[in-house]
Order: C-alpha cells, then structure tokens, then sequence
C-alpha cells in the first residue's frame, strides 16, 4: 500500500516544537533516526528517516502566529482523495476547519480538521511524487 495515494491512510506525523533542534537530537537518538534538513518558507524542516532511509515524518518549529499555550506536540496526516471534499464531509459530520485548505508548494493541498469530540487532525492531497 502507499500511503502517500491512499484515502484513509495515515502518512505522515510531524512534531511541531519551540526547540525543534534539541527534539531532532533527542530522537535520533532514541530511534536512531537520521535527520535531513530543508530551508522552508516558514524555517528550517527536518525530515526524519528511518535507518533504511525511508522518510517517516518531519520537525519544526511553531508558527510565529502559534498561541503560547500551545504545548510540543506530535500531528499526524492522512492522506485524502480531496482535500475541499474532506472538508465538507467533516462539517456535515459536525467537525469543524482549524486551518482552512491551503496549497503547499512542492509538497500537496492539506488542511487541519477538529472532530465533534475536540480532537485535531491533518489531511492531504499530496501532489505527484
């Protein structure tokens, strides 16, 4: 299965921090992950592989517009056929649009999503690999 074309799929988890440089070391080595950096237009993203080189997720920092209660945390990503159709589904369902779809470039379309129970998730529409 690849993740990356698959509706419903977890894909991608991605730790948003104020110290992403101290996280980055402390799970390599915890896991043994490698890291490799990209300049992105929001700072620096690390993307952590596993030790066969499969990329597995990435780390940043916060947002500049990123509210001071909002503590590190892991999100995770599953991948969607549509992004703009998720949304709509979501709100029929009684969740509700955190971030609204916005493009990424080089990387797909994503949006943040709350269920009716409060919980955030990701979704994507990744462009063409």
């Amino acid at each position: 299965m690849d993740v990356f074309k698959t509706h419903g799929a977890f894909s991608w988890n991605e730790l948003l921090t104020a110290d992403p440089e101290r996280a980055a070391a402390f799970y390599t080595g915890l896991f043994g992950w490698a890291v490799e950096t990209h300049e992105m237009s929001v700072g620096p993203y690390r993307v952590v592989k596993t030790a066969d080189g499969t990329a597995v997720g990435g780390i940043m920092a916060f947002p500049p517009d990123t509210p001071k209660e909002v503590p590190p945390h892991w999100a995770g990503y599953v991948t969607v056929d549509s992004v703009d159709d998720t949304i709509t589904k979501a709100l029929d369902l009684g969740g509700s649009v955190l971030v609204p779809a916005m493009d990424v470039p080089g990387v797909g379309r994503m949006a943040v999503l709350r269920d009716p129970t409060g919980a955030a998730i990701n979704v994507i529409r990744y462009e063409a690999m």
